[in-house]
């Protein structure tokens, strides 16, 4: 049988940077194809050329044994090839239906939008994906809003469709929705290109592997074949230890403690927060992305003032303390947008170190920062935390992002914190990346200091945590002890019921 889709000696250069060096990849029709690899290791790009986004430099495209040139979205959508971006493509002011026929082939200048919606309604239904066609994007949830993209895309003509990270937003109820719908897709005879960094769902899901490593292609592999350890060597090009090693629980005093804290504004508001976190734990905080944990670590870490309730670290009332006077309790942390709250780009490694520090001895002399002293504190960080840098003189917006996320995980665990705030810390990393931060941070809580890990990424929060708190718009819906872990009553609880 000819394969659906072959991919022969992609290249694409872009200045100074080679994304992709004779990739091949070839998918078989009515397969769901697992494309993997690091961060930076190729994949949307390769991708963003099969959907016409990119030219690639050198290479031929094959679809249904044909080789064929595709120039833009639209051309490739003709061609029967659909993509589902990981950031949906969907207008919020305007309604469902009028999404999917937006720029359609044959649109009149007035849209007749009743046969569509009736067609679109029946394809929903055939996948049992109920969406009112007539409904603003604006008011649909997240789920919702992929399964729009989703039916835009079949409803299209679409024969092979590629989703990116399609899970990452999702609860564990939806993504089982989701490989539902896979499943019949690929049993229809359509075929799915699913990329993903995620090696359970993987296993769970695909027929075959290919990885991507450097811009290269690794040989395909069947997921029968292989496990989570081979793949991750064949990602990072080297052994990887999934687990992450943990001294016994044995929580001691309490660090943090929040009474009945609530916070204004219309978007992600806190309402009636209840919360403990002691020395010696990990208390993992779950929930799909914009539940109200920004606003959570903003209130604890002074950026945001509660409008009532009270907060107190290590015993002290900090309610509405400034963010220097918190710090100053030994609390570090590690925002979730690196390059907004993190660190300065234009400023050397050396310079990002003291940004918490500079005004105290031993970085300063009265007036005058201490030189010397900045330079060795500077390169013990640098060594102990692995951050790859030709120089601590180097701007650390030239860094890699695994290189820029050590720089503030160096810089914020090097002060000894007793409460470490730690937001999405892996996100954007690869495995090898992912590894050493995860060590960093149990580390920490084995030496006795307080983490308060937020991840929208359950796997990391049950691998780490030893107890799981779960928001859902502003309010905690619930706290489990390591024992009563269930991935389904979390994700009931991440949806927003707590039964």
């Amino acid at each position: 049988m000819v394969p659906i889709l072959e991919m022969k000696n992609i290249v694409k250069q872009f200045p100074g940077v080679l994304a992709n060096d004779n990739v091949n990849l070839t998918v078989e029709k009515g397969s769901i194809h697992a494309l993997m690899g690091e961060n930076g290791a190729g994949k949307s790009t390769l991708m963003n050329i099969l959907y016409g986004l990119y030219s690639p430099s050198s290479g031929e495209i094959l679809f249904n044994g044909k080789e064929i040139k595709i120039t833009s979205p639209r051309n490739a959508i003709e061609q029967g090839i659909g993509m589902v971006h990981q950031h949906f493509m969907l207008i919020p002011a305007l309604s469902v239906i009028e999404n999917v026929v937006l720029g359609k082939p044959g649109n009149k200048t007035v849209l007749e939008l009743k046969n569509d919606a009736e067609a679109f309604v029946a394809l929903g239904a055939r996948y049992n994906m109920k969406i009112d066609p007539y409904a603003l994007v604006s008011d649909l949830s997240v789920g919702q809003q992929q399964r729009v993209e989703i039916l835009k895309a079949i409803y299209r003509g679409a024969e092979l469709l590629v989703l990116d990270e399609p899970t990452a937003v999702l609860t564990p109820q939806e993504v089982t929705e989701l490989f539902k719908i896979m499943n019949q897709l690929k049993e229809e005879g359509k075929t799915i290109i699913f990329i993903s960094h995620k090696l359970n769902e993987v296993f769970a899901i695909c027929d075959t592997i290919t990885v991507l490593r450097l811009g290269r292609s690794q040989p395909s592999v069947t997921a029968a074949s292989t496990n989570s350890e081979e793949l991750a060597e064949m990602m990072v090009g080297r052994k990887c230890f999934l687990d992450v090693d943990k001294g016994e629980y044995n929580p001691g005093e309490t660090v943090l403690k929040m009474e009945h804290v609530f916070t204004k504004g219309t978007h992600e508001a806190l309402n009636d927060i209840n919360l403990e976190i002691k020395k010696g734990e990990i208390l993992g905080l779950a929930g799909v992305d914009g539940n109200g944990q920004d606003a959570l670590i903003d209130a604890i870490s002074g950026l945001t003032k509660v409008s009532s309730g009270k907060i107190f670290i290590k015993g002290n009332d900090m309610t509405g303390s400034s963010p220097r006077d918190i710090l100053e309790q030994k609390v570090s942390h590690i925002p979730a947008d690196r390059h907004k709250r993190g660190m300065v780009s234009t400023m050397s490694v050396k310079e990002n170190m003291i940004l918490i520090s500079y005004y105290k001895k031993p970085f300063s002399k009265g007036l005058f920062l201490n030189g010397k002293f900045i330079e060795e504190n500077a390169t013990e960080i640098v060594e102990k935390f692995k951050v790859k840098t030709p120089s601590i003189e180097e701007m650390a917006g030239k860094l890699s992002g695994g290189n820029q996320q050590k720089l503030v995980l160096g810089r914020e665990l090097s002060r000894e914190p007793d409460f470490i705030i730690a937001a999405h810390p892996v996100r954007g990393l690869d495995i090898g990346a992912t590894e050493y931060v995860h060590e960093c941070l149990v580390a920490e809580r084995d030496r006795g200091g307080a983490v308060l890990l937020v991840s929208t990424e359950l796997d990391e929060v049950l691998t780490l945590a030893d107890r799981i708190a779960v928001m859902y718009e502003g309010k905690i819906m619930g706290i489990l002890d390591k024992e009563d872990y269930d991935i389904t009553r979390i994700g009931m609880m991440m949806a927003g019921q707590n039964q």
